[in-house]
């Protein structure tokens, strides 16, 4: 496991990884180490998966739901001021399918109002922002290491940061509350959130491989858009100028003059 944060945090530039079961609760570790709990607002984007919105819950917080600019899907920065209030605590960028949010206008947003910002990468390793891999810019961030992610240890997740006292916190809490300095001294309620050895050990290896994982992903992208360029009806992923995308998945928008629904289209696929 310390092999696995090591390289981990090596490869993102930050100072600390920490290595958790699953993604979901890295994200409520990252809450609970932020101090953020019952009575508090947590922005976060209208599209994402429900792990984003379910964390905020389990800390006894509330999501606050902010539109998703169109193209790429993403949390609008131009909509996330006018929802907050004296309640709000954080923000909780996703970057949708490996395309990086606008993280200059969050991050501005965020310290000129005293929030905190939450990368949810679960979808975005190896994707970058103006150079900079998405998972290093936000106060803290997740990852996910599902069986679908770019890099997978079955189930499994981070949470990374460059703050030293939220690492210390969120070490304490994943591993059932324990003192580091005093075994079986329990001075906090924590959580049995650890990721085994195993898990670890098929992480490693999965990230000696990372860059070919991403720029196999990337070629693909690629050959998607050069094949589907053209076709009426349909809406390709948009990728800003100050955006890398890892194309963990490729999207299409299906326009309502496509001739068939989404679902319509997806079905004939499947069948096909």
């Amino acid at each position: 496991i310390g092999q696995f944060e090591s390289a981990f945090a090596g490869y993102l530039g930050v100072r600390h990884a920490i290595a958790v079961c699953n993604g979901t609760v890295a994200l409520h570790l990252a809450l609970l180490a932020l101090g953020i709990g019952p009575g508090d607002e947590v922005i976060v984007p209208t599209l994402t998966y429900v792990a984003t919105a379910n964390a905020v819950k389990y800390a006894g917080a509330v999501p606050v739901l902010a539109e998703s600019e169109p193209g790429t899907g993403n949390i609008d920065p131009s909509g996330i001021e006018r929802l907050i209030t004296e309640k709000t605590k954080a923000i909780i960028p996703v970057p949708l399918y490996g395309h990086p949010c606008d993280m200059d206008s969050i991050m501005a947003i965020a310290q000129k109002r005293g929030l905190k910002v939450i990368e949810d990468a679960a979808e975005a390793l190896g994707a970058k922002h103006k150079g900079k891999l998405c998972g290093g810019i936000a106060d803290m961030a997740t990852f996910s290491f599902y069986g679908n992610k770019t890099i997978t240890t079955g189930e499994g997740g981070m949470v990374v940061t460059n703050d030293d006292a939220l690492a210390e916190r969120v070490r304490l809490l994943k591993g059932q509350g324990m003192d580091p300095s005093k075994r079986y001294w329990f001075p906090v309620v924590g959580y049995n959130y650890r990721m085994t050895n195993v898990q670890a050990a098929i992480g490693l290896a999965q990230l000696e491989r990372i860059d070919e994982h991403v720029g196999r992903r990337k070629e693909l992208g690629l050959w998607y858009t050069k094949a589907l360029k053209g076709i009426k009806g349909i809406t390709l992923p948009v990728v800003k100028s100050y955006a890398e995308h890892s194309y963990w998945m490729y999207t299409v928008l299906v326009d309502k003059e496509y001739g068939m629904t989404r679902d319509e289209l997806m079905a004939h696929l499947a069948a096909n």
